[in-house]
């Protein structure tokens, strides 16, 4: 029997989160597709795997019979693909960048040290949490806590980063040199799943009306246009500086909130020569002490 490992992958995602619309959101695919694609393997392995109903989809027999085979199948899949990269030393390496994140000094370095290799950079969204167990990228730098599971990944800690409250230019907090969470006690301030940031529920100002909040599918300039004209605040890494550009928008230091921490996550079975260079060359440039040089500049 081929069985393919796409619709097995979504079969696990499914059975997860035991709703199909969760699921289709996850996997970034409309519901309807992703039905189909599950009754496609229904057909391939002639059992039925989900009862449906309004509620949600449970497993039948066949599928918690079916659920922990298809893991061990992905698994080893992955591994299967590894271990065939690994049997050819590589030249390339490809380093990722979690959103909010600037790599370019430690690329540079990288490809002083060597000239002969291929290193590349790859932009990711926080929703992209598969990138280094697919092998698009071979490293990521990015924020803890990290928007995937760390298991069979090696994770180096670099340095922790100081936050900042990002609101608009006008709010009454926006001249200020710090601030404190106690000043912002009439905020309901909320976390992102898997990332350091902070959003505040959206409020009225003056008479317009307070806006939804901020969806999973909104871009990052969305969400600032709720910030910039007051409905919310944020609490950012200070070293995420893209709302920094905006005259209308204001930074200012949390003094006592717990920092965040950056850090460089690789395969931890990994044989690609390069990773050790990247490693050595990170610690270096995006390490504490270079951090601590730059987290004494002034935000505003």
């Amino acid at each position: 029997m081929d069985l393919d490992l796409r619709l097995v992958r979504y079969f696990t995602v499914v059975a997860e989160y035991g709703n199909f619309g969760r699921a289709a959101t996850r996997l970034h695919l409309a519901q309807p597709s992703l039905s189909r694609q599950i009754q496609r393997l229904e057909a391939q392995l002639g059992v039925r795997l989900f009862d449906r109903s309004p509620q949600g989809s449970s497993l039948t027999d066949a599928g918690q019979a079916f659920l922990p085979r298809a893991r061990i199948l992905l698994q080893e899949a992955e591994q299967a693909a590894h271990t065939a990269k690994a049997a050819v030393q590589p030249r390339t390496i490809t380093v990722g960048c979690a959103e909010g994140l600037v790599i370019t000094v430690c690329v540079q370095e990288l490809r002083r040290r060597h000239p002969e290799g291929q290193v590349r950079t790859r932009h990711l969204d926080w929703r992209d949490t598969r990138a280094l167990a697919e092998g698009r990228v071979d490293a990521l730098v990015a924020y803890r806590p990290l928007p995937l599971p760390t298991d069979g990944l090696r994770v180096t800690k670099l340095h922790e980063e100081s936050r900042v409250l990002v609101t608009s230019a006008s709010h009454h907090l926006a001249n200020e040199k710090t601030v404190s969470l106690r000043a912002l006690s009439d905020e309901e301030l909320v976390g992102c799943v898997s990332t350091p940031v902070l959003w505040s529920t959206p409020k009225p100002v003056g008479n317009r009306p307070a806006p939804p909040p901020p969806a999973i599918d909104d871009a990052y300039e969305d969400k600032l246009e709720l910030i910039a004209t007051g409905h919310c605040v944020a609490i950012f890494p200070a070293g995420d500086r893209r709302a920094a550009v905006r005259e209308d928008i204001a930074l200012v230091p949390v003094i006592d909130i717990d920092p965040c921490e950056v850090v460089l996550v690789t395969r931890a079975d990994d044989p690609n020569p390069l990773l050790g260079s990247l490693e050595d060359v990170a610690r270096t440039l995006l390490g504490t002490a270079s951090r601590r040089e730059n987290d004494e500049l002034p935000v505003h």
